[in-house]
């Protein structure tokens, strides 16, 4: 496999374990040591000028993350089987189904069951270079499942289960079975502030801005590319 095609799949399991990580406050300088890259995706984009405007990648930043898109997927957009198998080889501990699922749809801007290179960079620069509030307005659109404007505790409860199947049953410390449930409580804790059984947007960008350990998570990826 070429070096670059390396590079593109390990982007996968870095997104994945970003969006654990922030879930379970423990983000850290040493998680992100190695460069975020690039995912598999495919199709000509119409030119990266506009994206270099669409986005805060330089061309060449543009021209080397193409090149290994281009080469791990030729024929242009990568759909949401396809994506799942690649997820699937860098967690063959657990069933990563699930989260390739969530994570799939919210690269799928367009809902038309496929990611292009242009959906895919777009929403790498917002997890990488966008401002707070653009990456935290992209994290609450991966947890908020049916696009209704609100999380609720069925929507987290199902995103945790599903990290915990993809980080499988034998990660060291041991999961404890009731562990997502928790993790789902204790979110609910932190961000439910009028306690009516869902989290909005303002409660989620207000709870997380308040929150030094989210905010510090979040400052980590600002020189990661």
């Amino acid at each position: 496999m070429s070096h670059c095609r390396k590079r593109c799949k390990r982007q996968l399991i870095k997104v994945a374990r970003y969006f654990y990580r922030f879930l379970t406050g423990t983000l850290t300088q040493d998680s992100i040591e190695d460069d975020f890259e690039l995912s598999t995706v495919c199709h000509r984009p119409e030119g990266l000028e506009k994206l270099q405007e669409q986005t805060k990648f330089t061309k060449k930043e543009l021209q080397v993350l193409y090149r290994g898109f281009k080469n791990e997927c030729p024929s242009g957009v990568v759909n949401e089987d396809t994506f799942k198998i690649i997820y699937s080889q860098f967690f063959p501990q657990g069933d990563s189904s699930t989260y390739a699922h969530f994570l799939f749809e919210a690269f799928d801007t367009n809902k038309n069951g496929s990611v292009s290179f242009e959906d895919f960079v777009i929403g790498l620069s917002i997890i990488l270079r966008g401002t707070i509030n653009d990456r935290l307005n992209w994290a609450f659109n991966l947890y908020d499942l049916n696009k209704d404007g609100c999380i609720t505790k069925e929507e987290m409860l199902d995103i945790m289960k599903s990290i915990y199947d993809m980080m499988g049953k034998y990660t060291y410390p041991c999961m404890q079975e009731d562990a997502p449930r928790e993790h789902v409580e204790n979110f609910f804790q932190k961000m439910d502030r009028n306690n009516d059984g869902v989290v909005t947007i303002d409660e989620f960008i207000e709870s997380c801005q308040k929150d030094e350990n989210i905010m510090q998570s979040m400052q980590l990826f600002d020189n990661v590319i």
